[in-house]
């Protein structure tokens, strides 16, 4: 693991309890999947990279827009799926056909994987990277070693 990597992570673990509020972030209090991520760049680099606009639950889906992978591909280093440390970030398509919207930290790799995310109506917590996890991921990213 790089220590950029460890250091994502370890803040990641930081947030798990923190209850799933839609659209925020703030660790302890409330926050979202997308909302865990702009926590840990804030740990990270001390300030977002942008900033990001109200979104309803079913953004970006009606004109089919992946506004998600988009930003991702903006801020992160994208990498082969195949190419799994702890501390990428994931990137789900929850369902076949819709837009990728969900997002989480590796875990543990290997022989019992896991990722960290807010997920709805429950809270951050660290998942078992089971198979139904696993055939959602459509993309994998590094976070970088400093910012531009």
């Amino acid at each position: 693991m790089t220590p950029i990597a460890e250091l994502a992570l370890a803040e990641a673990r930081d947030w798990i309890g923190t209850p799933y509020l839609h659209q925020a972030s703030r660790k302890g209090a409330g926050t979202d999947c997308l909302g865990l991520l702009r926590g840990v760049w804030r740990h990270l680099y001390g300030a977002e990279p942008e900033m990001i606009p109200a979104y309803t639950a079913d953004w970006s889906e009606p004109q089919g827009e992946e506004a998600l992978w988009h930003a991702a591909r903006r801020h992160l280093i994208e990498k082969p799926l195949a190419n799994a440390i702890s501390g990428d970030v994931l990137l789900f398509r929850m369902r076949s056909g819709a837009v990728a919207k969900h997002v989480g930290l590796q875990g543990r790799v290997g022989k019992a994987p896991s990722f960290v995310h807010a997920f709805g109506n429950h809270a951050v917590l660290e998942s078992p990277l089971s198979e139904p996890w696993s055939r959602r991921i459509v993309a994998r990213f590094e976070f970088p070693n400093e910012v531009t």
